[in-house]
């Protein structure tokens, strides 16, 4: 069976992964930062699909959990067919506000790791085959604040990778969701209803990860899930980008 490593995969889009992956038999490695959480959700894994689920407890803003999971990642005796980085979380929008410990963590989880975890998972994907998922964001194309340029790097990096380690049978997705129904806006404070945002722009976690996991497949490297995102990326590229950051500030996220 095909074996799937998942960052942030205790809640939200990092969870709904794993649901999906094990309904198609693939045996999973869970990673987050919270141990009860994890073992509650390979338990029902377990459960429900019969599928081998191994938890690997770890913040990836700390060094030397990132080298343990990146230490998993290189094990040619027991390899990872698909890696997906999904772990991040959000700050507030006024960077000269925000603590700067907290940029420089938030850094970290959403760029630094990826990279490591990536460097990593291809010195055993090479040449044997394999297909990575980077969770980036619509707000990639958009200028909003240090959370938009992580996600643009991130797809930038999405796009070179894919293909440069095509011709080593590997894959490399940026799956760029726009607003989805998680966790995210809770563990920032913010209650359904409050995010500042129309309801029409909100996504279900379900089909984001459906279309990810479909256009990961078909080795693109990047994914929009749903066709109105689809078209705000479009205007990205036409509108002046003084406009389009005063629409991204409209939601408190």
């Amino acid at each position: 069976m095909p074996t799937a490593l998942i960052t942030g995969a205790s809640a939200g889009l990092g969870a709904e992964f794993a649901r999906q992956l094990a309904r198609r038999r693939a045996d999973l490695i869970l990673v987050a930062r919270s141990a009860d959480a994890l073992e509650e959700l390979a338990a029902e894994l377990r459960s429900s699909h019969g599928v081998a689920v191994e938890v690997l407890t770890a913040d990836l803003a700390v060094e030397a959990d990132v080298e343990r999971v990146a230490d998993r990642l290189r094990d040619a005796g027991d390899p990872v067919d698909l890696l997906v980085n999904n772990a991040g979380f959000g700050l507030p929008l006024q960077f000269a506000d925000n603590d700067v410990h907290d940029e420089v963590r938030h850094l970290r989880v959403h760029v630094e790791a990826p990279l490591r975890l990536m460097h990593a998972a291809l010195q055993t994907m090479r040449g044997r085959g394999g297909r990575i998922i980077n969770v980036a964001s619509v707000a990639g194309f958009i200028s909003r604040s240090t959370y938009s340029a992580c996600k643009a790097w991130l797809i930038g990096f999405s796009r070179w990778a894919n293909a440069e380690y095509a011709r080593d049978h590997v894959s490399v997705t940026a799956v760029c969701p726009g607003f989805t129904h998680t966790s995210f806006h809770e563990r920032m404070g913010l209650a359904v209803g409050e995010e500042g945002v129309p309801g029409v722009m909100w996504l279900n976690a379900s089909d984001v990860v459906r279309e990810g996991l479909r256009d990961a497949a078909r080795g693109r490297a990047v994914s929009i899930p749903s066709w109105r995102y689809k078209a705000i990326v479009a205007l990205t590229r036409v509108l002046p980008s003084s406009l389009t950051s005063g629409v991204a500030r409209r939601g408190r996220v």
